[in-house]
């Protein structure tokens, strides 16, 4: 049974800010991993660049801290080597709806089941509180001093819309809710995305721990569908109380379900030894 030291990396602690939220989805990726008895060595972290990025380091897991945006495809390349492994991948706002939404966009298409884990505060922290993607139009940031110009990105909409597998929001100052919300999503067989508001106490003075106190609501204690795509598009469009929990539910073919060699067995267990390139090098030759 794994303990809560298992995935310490003690002595050493992370070197967020105080307050931060990141670290509350860092503690509940850790009781996911203890609620679902995950021996760690089969669990994969994957990360960008940012504050958030840095997550592999903090967990006794296996890790790949890679490049600005590009989280999700280190992610749906070990899982195709490895369908085995539980493999999750973590991004900020600004990683991932910014410098990685294209490969947001592939991830959804090709349903590889990996989890995808965005801490959305807003901002863009580790490069001193510049406007990201989901930062509200008006906002005055150290990029913009007169005020955001740009229109939010609705990530959740966005999922939704391309028909996303598995689509969720959840808030890091509710431990048990992100828990709860990390636990199914790691379990779902499918492309799984939960969207973490996450405050920064650092740059981001508006969406506070007191804000998201007051203007969330848990929408799975509601009468409502997730299997229903154009309610799940409406909640997702929420401009005053914001919807957290189980958005849009959506279960299809995977990729390695799909695929001819990968739903056979892991492509580290095919055997190699009597593979033969030595015809395909001789067309390189001069």
């Amino acid at each position: 049974m794994v303990k809560l030291k298992d995935l310490s990396v003690a002595p050493y602690v992370p070197d967020w800010c105080p307050g931060c939220g990141n670290f509350g989805i860092l503690t509940a990726v850790k009781q996911a991993i203890i609620k679902l008895n995950l021996n760690p060595k089969d669990v994969v972290i994957t990360s960008g660049i940012g504050c958030s990025s840095k997550f592999p380091q903090w967990i006794k897991t296996f890790g790949l801290h890679g490049l600005h945006g590009r989280g999700l495809p280190m992610a749906q390349g070990i899982k195709m080597a490895n369908k085995n492994l539980h493999v999750i991948a973590i991004a900020g706002d600004g990683d991932m709806y910014g410098e990685g939404i294209n490969h947001l966009i592939e991830a959804i298409r090709d349903n590889v089941n990996v989890t995808l884990l965005v801490h959305n505060n807003d901002i863009y922290s580790l490069t001193k509180g510049q406007a990201s993607p989901t930062t509200q139009r008006g906002i005055l940031t150290t990029s913009s001093p007169f005020g955001n110009l740009s229109y939010p990105l609705n990530p959740l909409a966005l999922a939704i819309s391309q028909e996303a597998a598995h689509v969720e929001r959840s808030y890091s100052g509710n431990l048990a809710h992100l828990t709860n919300s990390i636990t199914r999503a790691i379990t779902f067989d499918g492309f799984s995305m939960i969207d973490i508001f996450t405050p920064c106490v650092t740059f981001n003075k508006v969406n506070t721990y007191k804000w998201f106190n007051k203007n969330l609501y848990d929408l799975n204690k509601t009468k409502y569908d997730p299997k229903n795509k154009f309610a799940a598009l409406k909640k997702a469009d929420s401009k005053t109380k914001l919807p957290i929990g189980l958005f849009y539910k959506n279960k299809k073919q995977t990729f390695e379900q799909a695929h001819q060699i990968l739903k056979k067995q892991p492509l580290v267990k095919k055997k190699i030894n009597k593979i033969d390139i030595s015809k395909l090098l001789k067309e390189f030759e001069y």
